[in-house]
């Protein structure tokens, strides 16, 4: 048995990891409704300044992966810089992200699947469960997936995700080169009206919107937790985090204007786009055929089971890295014959399945209801988990000085800390009081009182986190 990782990936595998979890083919298809419910046809807009806000969050990452490299992610960045007990807040925070985005995606690649099965004839007249057992399947696949080498399973999520991505772009091609030509359905025609705020749309109003487009890009900075097995971490991790933000920028902006121009600015026509199962699905079946429908749908389940992958590849490192250094000789915090960390994955995809037999049985969910709670859950703790980070960011430039950059781009961190901060904000205020999202805040926010208690309350937790974090820095020094 090791206690380390093997430093084998090159920076293209580290991108697939945060393409994967970031799952652009899927996120494409459902979410830019929930902007367009909200500032209309300018949903193009909304994504592109959530581009430019992700692209703050990003630059900090970039900062602490280049100080630090390590499998433990934000635990590590929080935990050296803010001390041991707010790493674990964020550690374990960002974990429990992971976890709810692997129910999140399971629950897609289960609702896809399923519905893939029963447009080829493979599975009619399906149970109100078939979701759920397609999904569990995929979860399943994901954790052999997880155990073999990273560099395998990375190949796999660049292979899956590239392909899907791909089809998407073909399809995004031929509905603005017939927009352009003339001969869309629809009436649809190439215009920058989609750029343009609606007349009645407040800024505030607007910033809601860029939030919903902010969440699309969750999940950029999932190579961080790669930092022990890339080939060159200092130069490789922060490229594959940028690369990634800059990739999901463009792709998002781009595409949902196509998708907005090809169901017109019109305000029917935005009533059709909020209202649509899949965009880009949708589209293929109405530009080139209702096949290239069924392909998107395939292509949405691979998609959505690469991105279940890299959740549990992702939850696996932090709970190997937290336990490692808590409590050494762990099952958890060792690997196994695979020089991963195989108990961990397990721990969280039974830690996944767990969830989703809670919401089945106690609160009668079918899979689209456990893919939208905790999508909502999962959210909310990784806006804290980012807030953490760049706080210690903060912390490394003006008071620690240990990290040194020119005067401007101090900006940055705090440009992104204000936006962390209101986003949160717009998440929770005006409170939810009826229905499932009453009860949100309460899980994301209770978990994170639950690992804030455990931090501070269990005797000796801090100092045993803090040996191995102490080393840190030690070591950055040394290496330089």
């Amino acid at each position: 048995m090791h206690r380390g990782l093997r430093p084998s990936l090159s920076v293209w595998q580290a991108v697939g990891i945060s393409v994967a979890l970031m799952a652009p083919s899927m996120a494409a298809n459902i979410n830019p409704q929930g902007t367009a419910g909200l500032v209309g046809r300018a949903t193009p807009l909304a994504f592109l300044l959530a581009a430019i806000a992700v692209l703050l969050i990003a630059h900090v990452f970039v900062r602490l992966c280049q100080h630090y490299q390590h499998a433990g992610s934000v635990y590590v960045f929080a935990g050296a810089t803010l001390g041991a007990r707010a790493g674990a807040v964020a550690g374990l925070g960002l974990m429990g992200t992971y976890v709810f985005y692997a129910l999140v995606t399971a629950s897609a690649t289960g609702i896809f699947g399923a519905s893939f099965l029963d447009i080829i004839g493979v599975w009619t007249d399906q149970p109100w469960w078939a979701g759920f057992l397609v999904g569990a399947v995929g979860l399943l696949l994901a954790l052999a997936l997880t155990v073999v080498p990273a560099r395998r399973a990375a190949s796999i999520l660049l292979t899956v995700e590239g392909a899907t991505v791909a089809l998407i772009l073909v399809i995004a091609a031929v509905v603005l080169v017939r927009m352009l030509a003339g001969t869309a359905p629809g009436d649809a025609s190439f215009t920058l009206d989609v750029f343009k705020i609606q007349e009645g749309t407040d800024s505030s109003t607007l910033f809601l919107g860029i939030i919903f487009g902010l969440l699309s890009f969750a999940g950029f900075e999932a190579a961080a937790t790669l930092g022990e097995e890339a080939r060159d971490p200092r130069r490789d991790i922060p490229r594959a985090i940028l690369w990634t933000a800059l990739f999901g920028g463009v792709f998002f902006t781009v595409v949902t204007a196509i998708e907005m121009m090809a169901f017109t600015s019109t305000p029917e026509g935005v009533e059709r786009f909020v209202s649509s199962p899949a965009l880009m699905g949708e589209l293929g079946a109405s530009y080139i055929g209702a096949w290239m429908g069924d392909l998107i749908t395939l292509g949405a389940c691979i998609s959505a089971f690469g991105c279940c992958l890299a959740c549990v590849v992702g939850a696996s490192r932090l709970l190997f890295a937290i336990t490692r250094d808590l409590s050494p000789g762990h099952a958890l915090g060792r690997t196994g014959g695979n020089e991963t960390p195989a108990a961990a994955a397990v721990a969280v995809a039974s830690a996944v399945a767990a969830i989703a037999l809670v919401c089945a049985v106690f609160f009668d969910a079918e899979p689209f209801d456990t893919f939208l709670w905790s999508g909502t859950i999962g959210t909310l703790i990784l806006l804290v988990a980012y807030v953490l980070a760049t706080l210690g960011l903060l912390k490394l430039i003006l008071v620690d000085k240990r990290i040194r950059v020119p005067a401007y781009e101090v900006g940055v961190p705090v440009l992104a800390l204000v936006m962390l901060g209101y986003t949160i904000y717009r998440n929770v205020i005006p409170y939810p009081t009826e229905g499932s999202p009453r009860w949100f805040p309460v899980v994301a926010f209770g978990w994170l009182a639950l690992v804030t208690v455990v931090a501070f309350a269990v005797p000796g937790f801090a100092q045993r986190l803090g040996v191995g974090l102490a080393t840190l820095d030690r070591d950055e020094t040394a290496d330089r």
